[in-house]
This record gives structure tokens, C-alpha cells and sequence, in this order.
């Protein structure tokens, strides 16, 4: 497959900017009518795209905006456990119908879960892309770390998550970018072209439900890590938005952290915590610039993607007692590695579903 094609990202037809939210990025979109703005964590990770919803009868997690009143949208409707959206979520997660046929759906997550009713309504992503009976969860009874965010906003792979039901405007194809600085602005884009600085692998058809990605290889300092490629094809790998760190199968990340280890030896290590190793202790540090070694991760079709500097290390406390590589060791080479959004920073990544490729242009934002 080609690993580049033609086009400029600067005529897309839809963007919006993004806010860091804990480990994660959302941007506000409009629901009902009238409309009323939510912050919504956008995770190509999960499909169903909700926010939380009066009366919260089964609890609440906080957030920043007021909690969406289905009662005072006139566009608001409630799916019966008939329709096409409630057999396709039935298939994904645990999902039920009330005594009225109304479809219920339940959805588990990493860092928490929403249980409510599936309905349609308008979603306002720009005053000129509005999206009528758009299917989402209006969540009655949900918990987790959601940092404030009101939500979810799904860009999965299904019928029912947003590059599906907006494939007609937006041709499934979507890309953002996240910044170095937490402080900065990214963005979320919908639609248009693609830059030719991007250079693109396949999507995998080895996990249909997710974007998974065949990593061929890890660099340290400019050189290539002795890794049998065999090891991410075992456990394969997924590119997610709504994941921070990036989970590596236990060779792998035994291979990288000792790498990284060998051109750090003039910082003091430390015990390292909660997975995560090496750490080191820069509090004596605090004034230097301290040269890290450059991390790439390799996909197929000869794709590199240099790991930004701020996508290297991860303070553990806030401070610089504990600071860790930003990678996780999944504790064996089975389980599924994913290539969170702290590794993705400063690069657009696109999403050009409909051709079945995932693509990198550096320089982003």
C-alpha cells in the first residue's frame, strides 16, 4: 500500500478545536433544539457517543457543563429495542429493553461505564453541520474519570459511532491533532483533504472492530531495537485516542526501557511505580535541559513517527522525583498493545476510513 497521497489539510470543511482534559481531549458539540454545548472526550477507542442526562437517576460522575435535560429538546427520541442502532449496539455491550420497548444499552470502559437509554437527536458540530437523528446514549447512570467531560464522543468503527452516521458529509475521513503543551489548542477535523507530508499504513482487518496497526519495529537514539517483528504481529496493535500511555507486549518494552536506560546513565534512577519503568528522579535536574534519546515507532508500509519529546516522559506526581518513560508493559506479549495519544502528539493523524489507512504528517499543530 502506498504510504503517501496527494492533497493539503488546509481546506478541511470541518474543525473544531480541542481542550486537554486529564489524560484525554474533547471538544464542545451542540445537542438538541435548542441547542446546548457539551464537552465531550473524543476516543476512537469506543463507538456509542453520549453525554450524561437528567434526572441521573442512577448517579452521576461531576462535570463542568449543566447535564442535558432530554425533556426540554424537541428533537428527542427514544429508540425502541427494534430498530437497526439497538440490534448493532446489542452486538457491541450488554443492552436491554424497558418495559415500554424502549432500547436500553450499557457500556464498559477502562476508566468507567454508562448505562442509559439509546435515542436519537440533532448534533451541532459547526452551525453549518448539523446531523439530525443521530443516534447517541443519553446515560442515566454513569461512573468513571471523565475529568469534567460531559461524555463521549465515539469515532469507533461501527454503524452507530460518528464517521459512520456522518459518512455521507464527511466521506468517513477525520483526523486531529494534539499538542506538545497541555496549555495549547489542537484540533479535531472532519472531512476535506489530505496533506502530502502524511504517510499512511493499513488498518488491519485482524481486529474489524478497532484501528488496529501493524508496528514493524522501535528505535532509541537512532537505533533500531533487536525486536522479532512476530512479537506485535502475536499480540497486535491499536491506535487510540482515548488512551494516554502506549501498552507495549513485555519484549518489547524489556528491549526499549533497557535501550533507554543505557543513554540516560547520567540521571539518577529510581524504583519506578504503577508499571512504570525506568523513572528517575530529576529534582537536581530542575534548571538543565535535559537531551533525551529520540523514540520512533515504525508501522508498515515504512511509516516512522518520531515521538515528541513531550510524548518521552510522564511525571508521575506532577513534580520531578518520579518521572517515567511513558510506556507501559503489558506484562506478557499476548495481550493487545495500543499506541496512546501522549506518543501521538504534534502530528495530524488521519483517518481515512473509507480507504482503510491511519496516516502521519508531522508538524500538525
Amino acid at each position: 500500500m502506498n504510504s503517501s497521497t496527494t492533497g493539503v489539510f488546509n481546506e478541511m470543511k470541518t474543525a473544531v478545536p480541542t481542550t486537554h482534559f486529564g489524560g484525554g481531549y474533547a471538544v464542545t458539540v451542540g445537542l438538541g433544539t435548542p441547542k446546548k454545548d457539551f464537552s465531550l472526550l473524543f476516543d476512537t477507542g469506543s463507538d456509542l457517543t453520549w453525554t450524561q442526562c437528567e434526572p441521573c437517576s442512577g448517579g452521576c460522575f461531576p462535570q463542568n457543563d449543566e447535564k442535558f435535560d432530554p425533556t426540554k429538546s424537541t428533537t428527542y427520541k427514544n429508540l425502541s429495542c427494534s430498530t437497526e442502532p439497538c440490534k448493532s449496539i446489542g452486538k457491541e455491550s450488554p443492552q436491554g429493553c424497558s418495559s415500554s420497548n424502549t432500547c436500553l444499552y450499557g457500556v464498559q470502559y477502562g476508566s468507567g461505564y454508562t448505562i442509559g437509554f439509546l435515542a436519537t437527536e440533532t448534533l451541532t458540530i459547526t452551525p453549518s453541520d448539523v446531523f439530525e437523528n443521530f443516534v447517541i446514549g443519553c446515560g442515566e447512570r454513569n461512573d468513571g474519570r471523565f475529568h469534567g467531560a460531559a461524555g463521549l464522543l465515539g469515532l469507533g468503527r461501527s454503524p452507530i459511532a460518528l464517521p459512520s452516521q456522518t459518512s455521507s458529509t464527511y466521506k468517513n475521513l477525520f483526523s486531529y491533532c494534539l499538542p506538545a503543551s497541555s496549555s495549547s489548542t489542537g484540533h479535531l477535523s472532519f472531512g476535506g483533504g489530505v496533506s502530502q507530508a502524511a504517510k499512511f499504513t493499513p488498518i488491519t482487518t485482524k481486529i474489524p472492530e478497532l484501528y488496529g496497526l501493524d508496528v514493524s519495529g522501535i528505535s532509541v537514539g537512532g537505533r533500531k531495537l533487536l525486536i522479532d517483528p512476530s512479537v506485535f504481529r502475536t499480540s497486535g496493535t491499536i491506535i487510540d485516542s482515548g488512551t494516554t500511555l502506549t501498552f507495549l507486549p513485555s519484549t518489547a518494552h524489556s528491549a526499549l526501557s533497557s535501550a533507554f536506560q543505557e543513554m540516560m546513565t547520567n540521571y539518577t534512577l529510581t524504583n519506578g511505580t504503577s508499571g512504570l519503568q525506568p523513572c528517575y528522579d530529576f529534582s537536581k535536574n530542575a534548571n538543565d535541559n535535559i537531551p533525551l534519546p529520540q523514540i520512533s515507532i515504525f508501522f508498515e508500509g515504512g511509516v516512522e513517527v518520531d515521538i515528541d519529546d513531550s510524548g518521552i516522559l510522564i511525571s508521575v506526581n506532577g513534580g520531578l522525583e518520579e518521572v517515567c518513560l511513558a510506556f507501559i508493559d503489558n506484562g506478557n506479549d499476548k495481550d493487545l498493545a495500543i499506541f496512546g495519544n501522549l506518543q501521538q502528539k504534534t502530528y495530524e493523524v488521519v483517518y481515512d476510513v473509507a480507504k482503510g489507512m491511519v496516516g502521519f504528517a508531522p508538524s500538525g499543530c
